[in-house]
């Protein structure tokens, strides 16, 4: 989608939508003086998280109407906007403009490269013209939408991966991406396979993808720009290719979609790579471990006892709880880099979506700063965390009869599911400060929210603007 920058209407051409906000007509295209112009309904008590669903709505709207072309005032948006009308931020016209540059493109996705071309399609938006306000001080407004553009075609990247069927998304094919999307970018990546994981220990990861055919994969990506002293941010990501719970088979139902259980392992792979575009100066590491996680007569089961990297054991209760031992491996492995803070992203429980419904994702740490770092993030950026309890109380119910730890409540137990998967991965963290984030009420798109179907590339938002604004 192309973003082009006017300083007037006057030259706006008949193919061209003009979109107006009106408090009075209800989203409804009209056309004036040979101009057609498409009103959006004006919400009195505008907030920004209507604000996200005004901009895409946009874009949608025109969609539909098969527009490819579509021009709005920048100003007109932004003033929908005021501090009174916030939560727990206060936002500036530019973090504005971004968010607009940001959900146009968005709005604007679609993953359609497995169907066959028909009219009944969405067709993209092919440019966008956009008014800019007087007051565009050094093209702050400009730049700032450009900007916000920039991360909503990276979030759209770690969307086709997500939204990509596992027979065509393996542990390799998801290295191999990894080493696409760093191409031509100051970004080490390194994969590792099953013959240096096992030098390494790193059994946990071994222990779960064992049952399928596809070797499994130990994806690091290194960025290395801040200063040589300088601790880095390490970000880990879930990367199962697929899904089938193993010998705790998922029910039919709950096979479908399995395919994203890697969206956390996507997020880290385009967030490293917006951070190295954008040549902020920090150092940033990214790891991944990739598995499937298949049933065959190689299958871990019920009941085995795996030795982790750190030396510690897990006691496998529920093969359907994967994420979190591949990731045990993972956060141990992030000692290495002797890191700042370490933040691991994943599709790790449906208690998460139980919770909070599919409108936030649930955040675990015990830093009550970094905690709120990340809340007031989300809200500017639609990436939306919720934070739920971890105490150590919890840690008596993941003790094992025969193991060190349990992959699962060791009662059995069908409650608080979610935070058993953090205190789970507690066990696993050195001496650096830690959030993990369940993205599974996030993984894929709900009804109203303006967007297509399918992976919502969570939250790489959220993990960029950590990071550009860590200090």
């Amino acid at each position: 989608m192309k973003i082009t920058f006017k300083k007037n209407i006057n030259e706006l051409k008949k193919d061209t939508l003009l979109v107006k906000i009106d408090a009075k007509i209800n989203d409804e295209i009209v056309s004036e003086n040979g101009v057609k112009t498409l009103y959006l309904k004006k919400d009195e008590k505008m907030t920004l998280r209507k604000f996200f669903l005004l901009v895409r709505k946009m874009v949608r709207l025109a969609k539909q109407h098969k527009v490819e072309k579509i021009c709005f005032d920048a100003e007109e948006l932004i003033k929908l906007i005021r501090p009174s009308t916030m939560q727990r931020a206060i936002i500036s016209d530019e973090e504005l403009s971004e968010i607009i540059g940001t959900q146009l493109e968005l709005a604007n996705y679609e993953f359609n490269i497995y169907k066959t071309k028909s009219k009944e399609d969405l067709s993209p938006l092919k440019e966008v013209f956009i008014i800019l306000p007087q007051s565009n001080a050094l093209g702050k407004v400009e730049k700032s939408i450009l900007k916000g553009q920039s991360i909503g075609i990276e979030v759209n990247k770690t969307r086709d991966l997500s939204n990509t069927p596992g027979a065509d998304m393996t542990p390799t094919i998801l290295a191999q991406k990894a080493k696409e999307a760093m191409k031509g970018l100051p970004v080490k990546v390194s994969v590792l396979g099953e013959k240096e994981m096992k030098k390494l220990k790193m059994e946990a990861i071994l222990t779960v993808g064992r049952g399928s055919d596809e070797e499994s994969k130990f994806i690091i990506m290194e960025y290395k720009n801040g200063l040589k002293n300088q601790k880095p941010i390490v970000l880990v990501g879930k990367g199962v290719t697929f899904d089938s719970g193993g010998m705790n088979l998922k029910p039919s139902s709950a096979l479908l979609g399995m395919n994203m259980d890697m969206s956390g392992g996507a997020s880290v792979i385009h967030t490293i790579a917006l951070v190295a575009k954008n040549k902020l100066k920090v150092n940033v590491i990214g790891l991944i471990p990739s598995v499937e996680n298949f049933v065959s007569g190689k299958s871990y089961r019920p009941g085995d006892i795996v030795r982790s990297m750190s030396g510690q054991t897990i006691e496998i209760l529920n093969t359907d709880a994967e994420g979190r031992v591949i990731l045990a491996d993972a956060l141990t492995y992030a000692e290495k880099y002797k890191p700042e803070v370490v933040i691991d992203v994943a599709t790790l429980t449906g208690a998460a979506v139980v919770a909070l419904g599919e409108r936030m994702s649930a955040i675990f740490t015990d830093d009550d700063e970094l905690c709120k770092k990340m809340e007031e993030i989300g809200d500017k950026t639609g990436d939306y965390v919720w934070r739920l309890p971890m105490w150590e109380e919890y840690e008596n119910e993941i003790k094992g009869a025969f193991g060190d730890f349990t992959n699962v409540h060791n009662k059995d137990s069908r409650y608080g599911g979610a935070t058993y998967g953090a205190i789970f991965l507690k066990q696993f963290i050195g001496d650096y400060k830690w959030a993990h984030i369940d993205i599974a009420p996030r993984m894929t798109s709900m009804s109203g929210e303006y967007l297509a179907s399918g992976a919502l590339g969570t939250p790489v938002s959220l993990l960029y603007k950590f990071i550009e604004e860590h200090k």
